[in-house]
């Protein structure tokens, strides 16, 4: 069967996807000629200064004017617990409902899924980094690096086959960033996940931006020709390689590997994040470059709320923006918190169970005959299960297994 080729890119200013720790670990070259379109390029790499670096140049500054010498900020102390968020929720909550919200802009992270029973990537002992040693990768990021998968590419695609969507659905924190959509609140939301949950709740495409693509689509890895994605997922549960016919380079789904450029649709940033009014942070290690720098490009008057289990990029230390909101724990609970004092708690429960009627949990296949289907129509839905067969699942059953579902185990997980 012959595939469309994919068009030529169109010359975009390239970000790669990278880890903030490697970029640190990078050193600088010697003096160089500056390329065509440094202007740009000088631009974008605005979003990699952090608040310090610019307090650190104002107090130069400002210190050489008075003519005496400029203080260095001090470093933080290992051990030294982060200062005290401002307030918590409830003056961003006093925001919101004021009205004066209308272009909020969502970032998250692994984080909003793990409620969904799907693991986050840098827990210790539960992320999935910390579960790679028998696919015999070198270091955890590896498995997602563009040149090792070059090499490689059975480790991502063993991987693959259990990070692939199917059994899990969008959980409280999915469904209230639908509602903010629904309100009208929402000018796009900014994810690092590749797990689909944002688009299955309901969030419409031209909202969401899924900065790290998704296994919706599948391509060559080389030359970039479109491959049929259910196709390619065939053949990667089968534990097969599929390959493309022009260049019989190895095909993968479309998600972003550690240097790969980011999709075009990632630079709506440039107008999306100075035109936010409030900037809602959630779920992330915010340790993934160029995405984690994307929480500084709001304008210095802009409120910035922080929901995660811990403090991260500009609210690990002062100092922090007079705007700065932090609420720190559990972010299922957190985020319910903060609906609640919305006053939209009942509205997000209501799509939530409408969302279980429509995309009911995936467990075992249920192979019912026709007198079995008689059977379940005329005892109101119970039917009697074969050996070897599970039978239509009550309503205790369905929360236990909801329950058992959220581990974040990611040894326990099967697809």
């Amino acid at each position: 069967m012959s595939k469309a080729r994919r068009a030529p890119r169109a010359a975009l200013p390239r970000l790669t996807r990278s880890s903030s720790t490697q970029a640190r670990q990078t050193e600088s070259p010697g003096p160089q000629a500056a390329p065509a379109g440094v202007g740009l390029a000088q631009d974008l790499s605005l979003m990699s200064v952090s608040e310090q670096d610019v307090t650190s140049s104002w107090l130069e500054m400002t210190s050489s004017r008075r003519g005496r010498p400029a203080k260095a900020p001090a470093a933080p102390r290992l051990g030294v617990k982060p200062a005290p968020s401002r307030a918590g929720l409830g003056p961003v909550a006093q925001l919101m409902k004021s009205g004066r919200c209308r272009n909020i802009v969502v970032v998250a992270g692994a984080g909003i899924s793990t409620p969904s029973g799907i693991p986050d990537f840098r827990t210790p002992g539960t992320g999935l980094y910390a579960n790679l040693e028998r696919y015999s990768i070198p270091y955890p990021e590896a498995v997602f690096n563009i040149d090792y998968f070059s090499h490689n590419p059975r480790p991502f695609f063993s991987l693959a086959k259990e990070l692939y969507p199917g059994p899990h659905r969008p959980n409280y924190i999915h469904h209230f960033i639908h509602t903010l959509h629904l309100r009208g609140l929402l000018l796009r939301v900014y994810t690092q996940n590749i797990d689909g949950l944002e688009k299955m709740c309901g969030i419409p495409e031209e909202k969401l931006v899924e900065a790290h693509g998704s296994f919706a689509t599948a391509s060559c890895h080389l030359c970039y020709t479109p491959f049929p994605a259910q196709e390619a997922k065939t053949a990667i549960m089968n534990d097969n390689i599929p390959t493309c016919s022009f260049c019989q380079g190895t095909v993968k789904p479309d998600i972003v590997f550690f240097g790969e450029d980011l999709p075009q649709k990632y630079f709506l940033h440039s107008t999306d994040f100075p035109k936010a009014d409030l900037l809602i942070i959630m779920g992330t290690s915010l340790q993934i470059e160029p995405f984690a720098s994307l929480v500084n490009t709001v304008r210095a008057s802009t409120p910035r709320l922080l929901m995660n289990r811990e403090p991260v990029g500009p609210f690990l230390c002062p100092p922090r923006r007079r705007r700065d909101y932090m609420e720190l724990g559990d972010l299922e609970k957190t985020v319910r918190r903060l609906a609640q004092t919305l006053g939209w708690d009942s509205q997000i429960q209501e799509l939530s169970a409408a969302h279980q009627c429509r995309f009911p949990p995936q467990g075992p296949a249920t192979l019912l005959s026709a007198r079995d289907q008689e059977m379940q129509q005329e005892k109101g839905g119970a039917t009697e299960s074969t050996p070897g067969e599970r039978g239509p699942i009550s309503s205790q059953e369905s929360d236990s297994s909801e329950t058992d579902s959220k581990s974040p185990s990611f040894t326990d997980r099967s697809h």
